[in-house]
């Protein structure tokens, strides 16, 4: 974890998310708390690493998501180096198979 981040005003965004109960909710908290830009950069990044666990092409990913090469390592070495956050929702959503949590 960074410790850089771990503050009391980002605990206290972060229990107002878990607050958070539909997607409507979502869309409503997130709409006012952060730009559409900023939006759409995470849904992006969410995507990328969806499609990464699914082994798809960086080239692939690029043409679906409109996300950089360099967006693409990024969260790719996020996948393979971070906290494991990626991996834990993704398979919380069954959105990759047991396996691929076998290959870690």
């Amino acid at each position: 974890m960074n410790k850089k981040i771990h503050t009391k005003a980002v605990d206290h965004m972060f229990r107002a998310i878990l607050e958070l109960q539909t997607a409507e909710e979502c869309y409503d908290f997130f709409e006012d708390l952060c730009t559409v830009n900023e939006i759409l950069s995470l849904s992006q990044r969410f995507e990328v690493a969806t499609m990464l666990r699914q082994h798809e092409t960086y080239l692939k990913i690029a043409e679906q998501t409109g996300a950089s090469t360099a967006t693409i390592s990024r969260v790719n070495r996020s996948l393979n180096y971070g906290n494991d956050g990626y991996d834990l929702v993704l398979n919380r959503m069954g959105e990759f198979a047991p396996e691929d949590e076998e290959a870690k």
